[in-house]
């Protein structure tokens, strides 16, 4: 259980909110050395509905609920299957009007290269219309001290010839693709898009800035690498980003450590230069903001943490405001289609 957070007075409360990225999972038992926990429908709805006005969500995957049976490769289908179940609750309208899980992010290991094209028409099959994309994590590094992605990458996935025979599968069918990796690795991203540039790409969790192991202590020199590198891909016009993900323990703030987790003005504070370098170097049309829930449930409250986005945002124009809370997520992943 995280420590207890504050409660906060909601801030611009009316502000619609697309969230377009958080997960939904069961590890209640033993069977992960990643996770633990359970946070399922009901959990998310809770978050959901505790004051901000969340209008719908996208999940990303997390390796919940895959096939016990058949081929290796399509056993990650079940994970589309589930949320497409939770999908359909939400939708009934019996839990409100919050459409949670309207866009559905899985995984295929790409590295199949054009044979992954078989796994994302059963994914597209089984999302009934909710299907948007794949994640393939290539979180990597040296140190012991730094979990790699739960996809067991090589350090350079992502420049893997089959692993980009495999997004060009996913750009015939005008489906997404969710870069997840630490910001040593940014350079591989920017030579992705480039390779690819048909490809429709979104840098998650501002891209991974790392602040434990040996990154410990050199927040400052981390920031410096991952600007450059965030400034680089944005030049990418393929490429969008996620503006969240600073709650991870692996960016090395160390709320997760306290007794009470921060407030509001505190994590703006912390996250601001993050964030707005993003958005500076993005703009509004490709940056989206995100909850990366219950993951960065460690650091904040749901509450507390679009709190502290609106703090950071306050100056924005309404416009403005409007493309980073839900229009551009809802562009990106053609909810509105």
């Amino acid at each position: 259980m995280p420590a207890p957070s504050p409660k906060e007075e909601i801030l611009e409360p009316d502000l619609p909110i697309c969230d377009p990225h958080h997960h939904l999972w069961d590890f209640s038992t033993p069977n992960s050395p990643v996770l633990s926990g359970r946070y399922l429908l009901p959990d998310l709805l809770a978050d959901l509905g505790s004051g901000h006005n969340i209008e719908s969500t996208v999940f990303v995957e997390c390796t919940a609920f895959y096939r016990a049976g058949g081929p290796e490769e399509m056993k990650v289908i079940g994970e589309t299957e589930f949320v497409n179940g939770a999908a359909a609750m939400a939708a009934s309208g019996r839990y409100g009007k919050i459409l949670a899980c309207e866009g559905i992010v899985s995984r295929a290991d790409l590295s199949l290269g054009s044979a992954v094209g078989r796994v994302l028409d059963a994914h597209i099959a089984a999302g009934n219309g909710r299907f948007r994309g794949i994640r393939h994590a290539a979180g990597w590094d040296a140190s012991p001290d730094v979990r790699n992605s739960h996809t067991n990458p090589p350090e350079h996935l992502y420049a893997d010839p089959k692993f980009r025979d495999g997004l060009k599968e996913l750009a015939k069918r005008k489906l997404t693709f969710e870069a997840w990796q630490y910001h040593t690795q940014l350079p591989d991203v920017i030579a992705l898009a480039r390779a690819v540039p048909d490809a429709k790409i979104v840098l998650d969790h501002v891209g991974g800035p790392l602040g434990i192991g040996p990154y410990t202590g050199k927040k400052d020199e981390v920031f410096a690498l991952w600007a450059r590198g965030i400034k680089e891909l944005a030049t990418c016009p393929n490429v969008y980003v996620k503006l969240g993900g600073l709650g991870m323990t692996i960016c090395g703030f160390g709320f997760s450590k306290r007794d009470v987790l921060p407030g509001s003005e505190e994590l703006a504070q912390t996250w601001r230069p993050y964030l707005e370098t993003c958005i500076e170097a993005f703009g509004v049309n490709r940056g989206m903001l995100e909850s990366n829930f219950p993951v960065d449930g460690a650091s904040c409250s749901y509450q507390a943490l679009w709190n502290a986005f609106k703090r950071v945002t306050k100056g924005a124009s309404a416009a403005d405001k409007a493309a980073l809370y839900r229009n551009t997520a809802r562009k990106f992943y053609s909810l509105d289609a």
